[in-house]
């Protein structure tokens, strides 16, 4: 799941890293939003946001948007670079690496808040948040060769559409089209049932859920690092 890339990916290695890093994802973006009113997987929302209280003349709020956006491109780079790095030294691990990194994040996040919350923390809860939302969508992005995004929500409400309008057209259309229909409907869907349960996982156990997603994480990140390590 974290070590073919490209090509050498099935249909259903696909499916199934979609389906469980979109269910995070939503969890996470939830889980944000309720917290501090902020979407850390919508960057849509946080230029239109930005954009909105910029001409509205809220500068300080239109910048704290902004700064969302600046971190899910800043965790998007640097997943970038770690990959291309490991990729270039053939480290096969290297994806599953770039996961483990945004559970450990996440893990100190979660103890250092359940610790010692205070609303002061809001702000760096929702950066932290973009950033590894950033090298989550950026690392599976550049496994699947961009088949797999697992916090675009809007386009990949577009490709169901266009996806769904090719259903209806000729068999090699249908053919084509089902595939992709599948792994976006799923990764849509598994991202909405991830933000519920993140919502609800909130309600029950507070700043730990984030302990509780690194610990998902750890469990898809950890055994595809020592799988990648294995000779063979």
């Amino acid at each position: 799941m974290l070590i073919r890339v490209g090509e050498a990916r099935t249909a259903n290695i696909d499916l199934v890293l979609a389906g469980l890093l979109s269910s995070i994802a939503g969890a996470l973006n939830a889980v944000g939003f309720l917290i501090a009113g902020s979407f850390t997987a919508n960057m849509t929302g946080n230029i239109s946001a930005f954009a909105d209280n910029l001409a509205n003349g809220a500068i300080l709020a239109s910048f704290s948007f902004f700064g969302l956006v600046v971190a899910f491109v800043c965790g998007a780079s640097l997943a970038a670079v770690a990959v291309q790095t490991g990729e270039r030294k053939q480290v096969r691990s290297i994806y599953a690496m770039v996961i483990i990194a945004e559970a450990l994040i996440l893990l100190l996040l979660g103890v250092a808040l359940a610790m010692y919350s205070s609303d002061a923390h809001e702000t760096y809860l929702v950066v932290a948040l973009s950033f590894v939302m950033g090298s989550q969508n950026a690392a599976t992005t550049m496994i699947s060769k961009a088949k797999v995004r697992t916090t675009h929500v809007s386009g990949m409400a577009t490709d169901i559409g266009i996806e769904l309008a090719a259903m209806i057209g000729g068999k090699t259309l249908q053919k084509e089209a089902l595939p992709k229909l599948s792994l976006h409907s799923l990764t849509l869907t598994c991202f909405t049932l991830g933000g519920v349960c993140g919502a609800l996982l909130l309600g029950a156990v507070g700043y730990w859920v984030f302990v509780i997603t690194a610990a998902l994480l750890l469990l898809i990140g950890l055994p595809e690092a020592f799988r990648a390590h294995r000779p063979g």
